[in-house]
């Protein structure tokens, strides 16, 4: 069974800084690409920022030069790494793999950036 394990969520001031991180299961020779989506009430889950497995990074205009993501492949754990964070961030965001064997997300992790 795939597991994606999210952790790093939370509160954070407007212009603050946050790491998420994923952990999964599936060794890194299955994976095709592991990313981040994010779903704020009310809108449309949306891509963040991906990583393929030729090392291709694709990002959210909206997060460009503020967020970057990163993998470790030998954790099999992909990380976001959040800066000048701003209100308008505040989502539940998604972990997500596209493997071998399928589509997988994580539960999600909540991000709330507010004064």
């Amino acid at each position: 069974q795939v597991q994606l394990v999210e952790s790093g969520g939370g509160l954070v001031q407007p212009g603050g800084s946050l790491r998420l991180s994923c952990a999964t299961s599936v060794s890194i020779y299955d994976i095709y690409t592991m990313g981040w989506y994010r779903q704020a009430p009310g809108d449309q889950r949306e891509l963040v920022a991906r990583l393929t497995n030729r090392g291709r990074s694709d990002y959210a205009d909206s997060v460009k030069g503020r967020f970057t993501i990163s993998r470790d492949n030998t954790k099999n754990t992909v990380y976001l790494q959040m800066t000048s964070l701003k209100p308008e961030d505040t989502a539940v965001y998604y972990c997500n793999t596209e493997t071998t064997t399928g589509n997988y997300w994580g539960q999600g992790t909540q991000v709330t950036v507010s004064s």
